[in-house]
This record gives C-alpha cells, structure tokens and sequence, in this order.
C-alpha cells in the first residue's frame, strides 16, 4: 500500500506515456552473492512488456537465469523546490513509474530482432543505422519483463 494514497497516479494512459516516453529506466535483479542490485538500462516498452538490451554474459543475464523475479523503475524529475524556512518545507516534483514482474531472456531470433530494430528507431529516430549483423545478434540479449504489478505515483505540487 502506498503511504501517499494520494499521488497514486491511476490513470493507465499517463503511466504508459510515461514507459514509452522515458530514455533511461532502472532495472534491479538479485546477484549471486544475494545483494540487490540496480542498473540504468536502454529499454522499450511495448504491448504491456518491457524489453531490455544486454550481452547474454552479463551480470543482468546471469542474475534472470538463476530467478526471474526483477524490479524496473522510470522517473521523470518535474522541479526541485527551495525551502522556505525549515528544511522540511523542500520539496520535489516528479513522476515515477515502479513495474515488479518476471523476466525470461527472448530466443526466438524474429522477436529479438524486432525489438532490436524499435530500440534503435527509439533512441535514433533519424534513422541512418545498418541492419543487425548475424554475429551481433549471437552474443545480444534482449531481456522480456511481464509486469505483475505496475505502480504510477506523482507529486505534482
């Protein structure tokens, strides 16, 4: 339960707008020696999933192997404000976006590279980028999160 019910944020348009839109997410796994750990990752988010971009030897790879349960997180910082008087009168404005779910490593290589290419139409939508080679797509996983539980919340002032 959220201890600010009231900046729940519960308009399911806004929290998508805020997935699609967001540049850097944060995903957060659990390494082999039982630590969380959080990474700011590349992602997409699409049909109600979320994909990640990652090498099929890195450490967020390995974590989902050994459990498939993850945390990802979005924020978009709004305004910092000044306190006036005591300092529990600063504040900041903001909106974030929490989704707890279950993630598997694509293998099938049409998904792969199709989420591929919409990460690269994402984060270069001018285009001028080749096709993925073969050997790239050997060594890339694309990490699929199934949301549980998406949670939106805001402070909007």
């Amino acid at each position: 339960m959220m201890r600010h019910p009231e900046r729940e944020m519960k308009d399911n348009e806004t929290i998508e707008a805020i997935l699609k839109q967001s540049q850097v997410g944060r995903m957060a796994t659990i390494n082999q020696n039982g630590y969380p750990v959080i990474k700011p990752v590349n992602f997409l988010y699409r049909d109600g999933r979320v994909y990640v971009h990652s090498s099929l030897k890195g450490e967020k790879a390995e974590d989902i192997r050994r459990g498939p349960l993850v945390c990802f997180e979005v924020d978009v910082p709004i305004a910092f404000v000044a306190a006036q008087g005591t300092a529990c009168k600063a504040n900041f404005y903001y909106r974030s976006v929490i989704l707890k779910g279950k993630a598997a490593l694509l293998d099938d290589r049409g998904k792969k590279l199709e989420v591929l290419q919409r990460l690269m139409e994402k984060y270069q939508p001018e285009g001028g980028f080749t096709e993925i080679q073969e050997e790239v797509l050997a060594r890339t996983a694309i990490i699929e999160i199934s949301p549980d539980e998406i949670t939106g919340k805001e402070n909007l002032g």
